[in-house]
């Protein structure tokens, strides 16, 4: 499935005999030996109780994350297809609850409340000292701001703030932000476990939109164009200062199914 280019293996675990170490999942998501993805999702019942579903996500180096924004979108619609049910629902991911859905053709996420807003870091790189922006939603995102999104050092920098003592020990996701117009940014992420650039990426779409909305007033929704030309929305509220009620809307397609050998 792709959720605006950002690509992932789903996969029905709903009867739990399904166990995948983390070099299976890295073989599954690679692009020369295996289906290839951004990361890879296992539906399953949710055993808490707390939701109608769960999943388990894992990116595609193996390693698990707390969330992902597209990757839910894909998620959602799946279930969609899986149960035949077009209503809403919810699903238990490690960062919380999340409830989705479905109009026009996309799907609309309902992220968790974000946290730890930080704004204005001077972080020392190679480059020389670059004021950081970060914001956790489900993720922790950096957000770097930049004049021309095409000519950001997305894999260079990307990796070094990745990386950076600053964001010790997990490390953290990058997006550089280019303002285009009223309502409007456009975003390139190098995300945490993929190790590199994606397409896109829902939660650092949205950490973006928060962050920009805050320091150049920008008002909900913000629209925001990734790297394949698409374009997510994000709407939210500021209540003193504090965001709630972030969703995120977007595209989510299932692209093929099939079977393979592990």
């Amino acid at each position: 499935m792709n959720g605006a280019g950002n690509d992932f293996i789903v996969i029905d675990n709903r009867s739990g005999k399904i166990k995948l170490a983390p070099q299976q999942v890295a073989f599954l998501c690679h692009r020369q030996r295996g289906i290839g993805a951004d990361g890879l999702m296992l539906l399953k019942p949710c055993e808490s109780g707390k939701a109608d579903w769960a999943w388990d996500f894992y990116n595609s180096d193996g390693s698990t994350a707390e969330m992902c924004g597209n990757g839910a979108r894909c998620f959602a619609r799946y279930v969609q297809k899986l149960t035949g049910k077009s209503g809403d629902f919810t699903f238990e991911t490690i960062a919380g609850i999340n409830s989705c859905s479905f109009h026009d053709g996309e799907v609309t996420i309902n992220l968790m409340k974000p946290k730890d807003l930080r704004l204005d870091q001077k972080v020392t790189l190679s480059t020389g000292t670059q004021a950081v922006h970060s914001f956790t939603v489900g993720n922790p995102h950096a957000v770097v701001f930049v004049d021309d999104a095409d000519k950001a050092m997305v894999q260079e920098l990307g990796r070094e703030i990745r990386h950076h003592p600053h964001f010790a020990p997990g490390g953290i996701n990058v997006n550089f932000v280019q303002k285009l117009g009223p309502g409007s940014i456009r975003v390139r992420t190098y995300e945490r476990g993929v190790e590199g650039e994606t397409l896109a990426c829902g939660t650092g779409a949205s950490a973006a939109a928060m962050i920009t909305a805050k320091l150049h007033q920008l008002s909900s929704p913000v629209k925001v164009q990734v790297k394949n030309g698409d374009t997510l929305k994000i709407s939210f509220k500021q209540i003193n200062g504090e965001f709630t009620d972030v969703k995120l809307t977007g595209p989510a397609k299932i692209v093929f199914e099939g079977k393979i050998e592990i």
